[in-house]
């Protein structure tokens, strides 16, 4: 009977099923850049979310040129990805994002979606600029965009992309990835309505690369309002749980990461601009693992999570890397000019007459 007891209560600690924990995915208003300004010495990149991609750039390129290709979740770097139907160059052209100043919220994300016209079913998701690493170390990153990375790692200590620890050690969350979560109970979106009639998903990622689309609902009402989604198959009562024990290592830091919003157009809706507002996504979940003190810290020992997400973040950093060098090299070779350069000698005045000596 000593042994069942102790079975049970060692199961809802791995489940952490009477724990629930509210944390803040991300918070747009985090995301405003701060860092690297243009010529105009307007910023364009995040400090907090900054991350450098240009170990894939050869030798050829300068240390500037360097700068540039490095990329963070700046609200103005977020991509608009269509479905193949409804992408076309006009599409892709005028659908983008930008900050968006809010009296209640000081900054928020401002959406820009320019669907078809034509009177078929179409969608677009925003989606970051990358794929937001889970486990990314502490940095230090200057004015100009040099990153120093910190001597803890992301694997055993906190990750850059779950937020500045608070007084208690605890990420305050809001920059993509919250650790230790197990089953979600809730998620809510934090949205600006404009009586468009589209409809609202959040994308989700969790440790294994799968992704999960949850419907939040319709976007149909003016002004600040927030959806949710209430998990239909959570179980309140642990006495009516499944319960099963799970191996505390090396999967024991199970963990989701903001994968986009899934905006929806129905065939009989109005095409053209889509116009929304973001301030953030908040959950509500058990935790996977409670916290508690180990005798021996199996990570330092077999380094089997810092191996693993290695190889994720190189395959990643090799990816995005290329990817923004050639974003950069187009940048470059973009016409600036706007206007043909007058001939000389020919009229200004544009009609065509000879002009007058």
């Amino acid at each position: 009977m000593k042994r069942i007891f102790i079975l049970v209560v060692v199961t809802l600690l791995v489940m952490g099923s009477v724990f629930a924990e509210e944390s803040v995915l991300i918070d747009f208003s985090k995301l405003t850049a701060d860092i690297v300004p243009d010529q105009n010495d307007v910023p364009t990149q995040n400090r907090a979310t900054l991350m450098d991609f240009t170990n894939e750039a050869t030798s050829n390129f300068t240390a500037r040129q360097k700068v540039e290709m490095k990329s963070s979740l700046a609200i103005t770097n977020w991509d608009v990805v269509f479905s193949s139907s409804a992408q076309n160059i006009t599409t892709k052209h005028l659908s983008y994002t930008k900050e968006a100043p809010s009296k209640e919220w000081e900054t928020v994300m401002g959406v820009r979606i320019h669907f078809p016209v034509e009177a078929f079913n179409s969608w677009a998701i925003v989606k970051p600029p990358f794929d937001i690493p889970a486990f990314e170390p502490p940095a230090t990153v200057d004015d100009d965009g040099n990153i120093e990375a910190g001597e803890e790692s992301g694997v055993t200590g906190p990750s850059r992309f779950e937020g500045e620890p608070d007084d208690e050690g605890k990420p305050a969350g809001g920059l993509g990835v919250v650790k230790n979560v197990g089953t979600i109970r809730s998620i809510a979106v934090n949205a600006y309505g404009l009586n468009f009639p589209h409809a609202l998903s959040v994308i989700l990622i969790d440790d294994k690369g799968n992704e999960k689309t949850y419907f939040m609902g319709y976007l149909n009402f003016e002004g600040w309002g927030e959806l949710r989604w209430d998990n239909p198959a959570y179980v309140q009562n642990v006495r009516n749980r499944e319960l099963r024990l799970y191996p505390l290592y090396p999967d024991s830091t199970p963990f989701v990461k903001f994968g986009g919003f899934l905006i929806q157009r129905n065939a009989s809706s109005p095409g053209g601009d889509f116009i929304g507002y973001f301030k953030d996504v908040k959950l509500i979940y058990d935790k996977a693992v409670l916290d508690t003190e180990r005798d021996i810290d199996d990570e330092s020992l077999w380094n089997i999570i810092q191996d693993r997400e290695t190889a994720r973040k190189t395959g990643e950093l090799q990816r995005l890397g290329q990817a923004q060098i050639q974003r950069y090299l187009d940048n470059q070779r973009q016409a600036t000019e706007t206007t043909f350069t007058p001939t000389e000698g020919a009229s200004s005045s544009g009609d065509g007459e000879e002009a007058e000596e």
